[in-house]
Parts: structure tokens; C-alpha cells; sequence
């Protein structure tokens, strides 16, 4: 009896890892070169919780069968199980505990929304990209305004030429692709992926030289999604931080 519930304890133990597994190729797939980023993260959504009430749910039972038995080594494995299945639940569980912030569905922030920085290089044919690089106008800002009032130009003293360099070298410092750059119009062109799943989104940057000081201005914009859950307004957030 004890031989079995122990082989039972590591058939439950491995499904757990099997399960983890499962989960950390769905969200590292886009990484691997196996699916496009929205193939990983409807992965992850449609999936992930259900995989994991399913490990749950298997090391529980594991768990009181072992005691039941009083089998160490079985109570040790389905107690590792349980712990697994309750680490594919905590993303679930802490945003029930944190509800997440609500932002506006925009994917397209701009330093700039009255005249904001033009895509060049990049177009609407570049890989992946549902959404177009053409500004959504005053709706836009409007929302944008409302939820993120502190994305604002950059303003320095330094000449116009080592501004563009500087905010080159963050850019670069900063993960991005730089696709163009152009020291003579003093612009610059890249793409940046979020960490995890790798969605793509475009950045355009411009530094404009005025009577007395130097402006920088910034844009970023999502390939695909309606709304971006802020992370374009964190990246202009960052880069000026960095500046």
C-alpha cells in the first residue's frame, strides 16, 4: 500500500511540473520563435487557471490520500504539487486581492498630442501590426490627458545635436530596436517588446532645437490590442526618467 501511494505522490508531483512547464512555454513561446505574442497570452488567459485548479484540485486529493496513508514521502510530493498549483494560481488570486488599475483604451501615447512625432521608417506594414500608425486625434488625447497628465516633452539646456545623442543612448539603453536614425533631422525610429510575451510596439522620437532650449518629444504605439494596459505611458515614463 505505502509503494503505491508513494508512485501515486510522484505521478501527482510530476503532472504539477508537467503543468508548470506547460505554462512557462505558453508565455515564453513568442521568445522560442513557436507563435506570435497573441497566440502566448490567449494561451495564458484562456488556459492558465484551469491548469491550475487543476493541479490544485489533483494535490489535494494526493496530499489527503498520502496522510491518509501515512506515507512521508507521498505527503512530501503532493505537498510540492499543491504548492506548485497554488503559485499558477497567485496571479489570479492577487488580482482578486488588487483589482487592477483601469486605463483608458488607447495604445497610442504621444509627449506631443497636438502636432505628435510622425512614423517615417516604420508603416502599417510592418510585421504583426493591426493597428495603424495614424493618430487617433483629439478622442485620443483627450483620453490620454485624463489618465496620464504628467506625459510631458522633455525641455533641457544642452544643444540640440547631444540631446539627440543622449536620448539615442537611452533608447539603446533601454532594450529598443533603433530601425533609423537620422542625426541630421535629429529623429529616431525603434521597436521595443515587452518582457514576457514580446509584443511589439513602435517609438519614434524627435528632438527639436527652439530659441533658448532643446525639446524632446517621444511617442510610442502598440502593434496590436485596443488598449495597451498603460505600458506605452510607462515607457515614455521611463525614458524620461532616464534622460
Amino acid at each position: 500500500m505505502k509503494h503505491r501511494s508513494s508512485r501515486f505522490g510522484s505521478l501527482v508531483l510530476i503532472i504539477a511540473i508537467l503543468a508548470a512547464l506547460s505554462v512557462a512555454v505558453m508565455m515564453f513561446g513568442a521568445h522560442l520563435g513557436l507563435w506570435d505574442p497573441i497566440v502566448g497570452f490567449g494561451y495564458i488567459r484562456n488556459y492558465m487557471n484551469p491548469i491550475a485548479y487543476m493541479v490544485v484540485t489533483l494535490s489535494a486529493i494526493g496530499l489527503a490520500y498520502q496522510l491518509s496513508s501515512s506515507n512521508g514521502a507521498g505527503v512530501v510530493k503532493s505537498f510540492v504539487a499543491l504548492l506548485i498549483g497554488l503559485g499558477l494560481l497567485a496571479p489570479m488570486l492577487y488580482g482578486k486581492m488588487h483589482p487592477p488599475k483601469q486605463y483608458p483604451p488607447i495604445h497610442d501615447i504621444t509627449t506631443d498630442t497636438v502636432n505628435p512625432p510622425q512614423f517615417i521608417t516604420l508603416d502599417d506594414h510592418r510585421p504583426g501590426a493591426k493597428n495603424s500608425l495614424v493618430y487617433g486625434g483629439s478622442k485620443v488625447a483627450e483620453q490620454q490627458h485624463l489618465a496620464y497628465s504628467d506625459i510631458a516633452p522633455i525641455y533641457v539646456s544642452t544643444p540640440a545635436s547631444e540631446a539627440f545623442q543622449q536620448a539615442l543612448n537611452v533608447g539603446k539603453s533601454m532594450g529598443w530596436e533603433i530601425v533609423s536614425q537620422d542625426f541630421k533631422k535629429l529623429r529616431f525610429e525603434a521597436t521595443a517588446r515587452t518582457p514576457v510575451f514580446q509584443f511589439a510596439d513602435d517609438i519614434v522620437v524627435v528632438v527639436t532645437e527652439l530659441k533658448s532650449t532643446t525639446r524632446i518629444d517621444i511617442r510610442s504605439v502598440s502593434r496590436i490590442g485596443r488598449g495597451d494596459r498603460g505600458v506605452n505611458a510607462n515607457r515614455i515614463r521611463e525614458f524620461i526618467q532616464s534622460f
